[in-house]
């Protein structure tokens, strides 16, 4: 059996210690410098100890951790190689800072007699990605240091090391969770050996570990390093009263106790599509025109603000009404979520002395109903006026069925038909687009899992991100399906993504594309009635042709289009058994 060298067995000391700690997916983007831990992940691959996930592309791999973290909740550790190879975490990294997520860098460097002298792929990666990390430690290069360099001898530090950086990216009571780096120094020869083998041996004869072998570098400290500013100061928890006429506002990533409080008070919930708390008796689904209603949104007194809301103009507008007393219930974040700038911030909130008013309650859910029969009014087909009584009456009513079936989709028979498509076990995926705004306005409440990166509201890392969390809710065969609802653009964007490890499990992931030739999203901007028309859809709506059958094709995927009420429902209810890509045309 060959010795391995110092690189190799440091990085399997340190994978192992995830593994011992509870990770259970690591992400790999391969390169040179990072060849130690790309082959000890690997070696855990095939012992069956976690799932690898290998991408071609470092920004593809950040947001493909960044899904399985917002699915399981646990880093799974991200490893790439030196230079720009680690600035191309920096999207996902960024969205992670925003959104508290958990995620832990392995940025594998040019050892410190490299930097300074115009190395290949050398730059200062260690204070790369700035305040966005909760916990940075840069590790200089392995050593022997004459002792036998097995992964036993750097045991110790690789415990410290991961038990630190789970800790910082999990968050704690004086910090948020987010992403962190461990910046791994590596000299030549850069792998060499296989280490598991090594401990394999030394287990089975007991020989003791020989003591190990220092490395120096930045102090390793639990929870939050001094990177991450501490949550602001902020009550415990604060008593609500039942008197005052009160909303319940869920952003995204809000949770079920925004709707147990709606629930508790008798009060009006108006939950964001990707809130978590879509559901319950309580919910108002059209509360944006509620709330421009003076004899309802104008009678509000306080409203009380979980997760992040970013979706309607309403909700800002309510919490910088003077007469409103706003309360923001933000336990991590080192700021509130607060456009008035005058919100009570606290970490929690409980139900005292309720008094109930059911009235106010009741006023919005009967207001809600009525915009809700007043929209299904609008466009259910006029079928009842066709008399079935005689055989030619029969086929008007056929006639007329048929029409409904090949009416051109809109957006908003998008949205409810992949509403009504999703059940508990899948995952709902929606990209920062028009879509999730005709979803927050429209579906009813229902109590499914639903995902959106809404911590930057950017369109990046849509389809990885997508595919991170069908990789997360997928383990171990568990059912379901993953339904991403995107824009053209958003597909375009990170089409990249769509290049799957033929090594790994097939996702079922039905990427739902609805294809209106551009950014149309900003044509409800001040901006489109301003600009000139040309100008505006040149360096604005941004149309591309692409043809996504093609697109599709080519990386592996199946395609289907649905461009009618009757194609759609179908391809919705079928199974979803593979990588599939719908494309829905859409009118501008």
């Amino acid at each position: 059996m060959t010795e391995p060298v110092a690189s190799s067995a440091f990085a399997w000391a340190l994978l192992h210690a995830f593994v011992r700690q509870g990770v259970r997916h690591l992400v790999l983007a391969p390169g040179s410098r990072s060849q130690a831990l790309a082959l000890a992940a690997g070696e855990l691959e095939r012992q069956g100890r976690v799932a690898l996930h290998v991408c071609i592309d470092e920004r593809s791999a950040g947001f493909l951790a960044l899904g399985i973290a917002r699915e399981s909740g646990m880093p799974a550790p991200v490893i790439v190689t030196s230079g720009g190879a680690v600035a191309n975490l920096h999207p996902a990294v960024a969205e992670a800072a925003a959104a508290f997520v958990p995620l832990v860098l392995l940025t594998a460097d040019r050892p410190p007699e490299l930097h300074g002298v115009r190395a290949n792929q050398t730059m200062d990666q260690a204070g790369l990605f700035g305040a966005s990390l909760r916990h940075a430690v840069d590790v200089p290069p392995p050593e022997a240091s004459g002792q036998l360099p097995a992964a036993a001898a750097f045991a110790a530090q690789a415990e410290e090391l991961a038990a630190s950086a789970l800790d910082a990216a999990l968050g704690s009571a004086s910090a948020d969770p987010g992403p962190v780096q461990l910046n791994l120094g590596f000299r030549e020869p850069l792998s060499g050996g296989r280490p598991w083998e090594a401990d394999a041996v030394a287990g089975a004869a007991g020989a003791s570990s020989p003591a190990p072998t220092p490395l120096a570098g930045a102090p390793l400290t639990r929870g939050a390093s001094a990177l991450c500013p501490a949550v602001a100061a902020r009550a415990a928890s604060f008593g609500l009263g039942g008197s005052a006429r009160t909303v319940v506002i869920a952003g995204a990533d809000a949770g079920p106790a925004a709707e147990a409080l709606a629930h508790a008070g008798s009060w009006p919930l108006l939950a964001e599509v990707a809130s978590g708390a879509r559901y319950g008796r309580e919910l108002v689904v059209h509360y944006r025109e509620l709330l421009r209603d003076p004899a309802l949104g104008g009678r509000v007194e306080r409203a009380v603000v979980f997760g992040h809301p970013t979706l309607s103009r309403e909700v800002p507008a309510l919490l910088q009404r003077q007469g409103v007393e706003s309360i923001v219930v933000a336990p991590q974040g080192a700021e509130a979520y607060d456009p008035g700038r005058g919100a009570r911030v606290v970490r929690s909130v409980a139900l005292v002395d309720p008094s109930p008013d059911r009235s106010w309650l009741g006023e919005w859910v009967v207001a809600d109903r009525q915009l809700r029969q007043a929209a299904d009014d609008e466009r259910a087909p006029d079928l009842q006026a066709v008399n079935a009584r005689s055989f030619r009456d029969l086929n008007a009513h056929a006639r007329a069925e048929l029409a409904v079936m090949r009416e051109p989709v809109d957006r908003r028979m998008l949205a409810l038909a992949v509403w009504r498509a999703s059940w508990p076990q899948d995952r709902l995926v929606l990209a920062a687009s028009r879509l999730i705004r005709e979803f927050d306005a429209v579906v009813p409440g229902k109590k499914i899992p639903v995902h959106a990166s809404r911590g930057l509201a950017g369109i990046d890392g849509t389809i990885a991100t997508a595919l991170g969390i069908a990789a997360a809710s997928q383990a171990e065969q568990r059912p379901g399906a993953v339904r991403v609802v995107l824009g053209d653009l958003a597909l375009l964007h990170d089409a990249g993504s769509l290049l799957l490890d033929p090594a790994e499990p097939r996702p079922r992931i039905l990427l739902v594309v609805g294809n209106d030739g551009g950014g149309t999203i900003f044509d409800s901007l001040e901006v489109a009635a301003t600009a000139d028309s040309g100008v505006f859809e040149r360096v604005v709506l941004t149309p591309r042709s692409v043809e996504l059958e093609a697109l599709a094709h080519a990386y592996g995927w199946s395609y289907l289009r649905a461009a009618n009420r009757g194609e759609l429902e179908a391809a919705l209810t079928a199974p979803v058994t593979g990588p599939t890509l719908l494309e829905v045309p859409l009118p501008r």
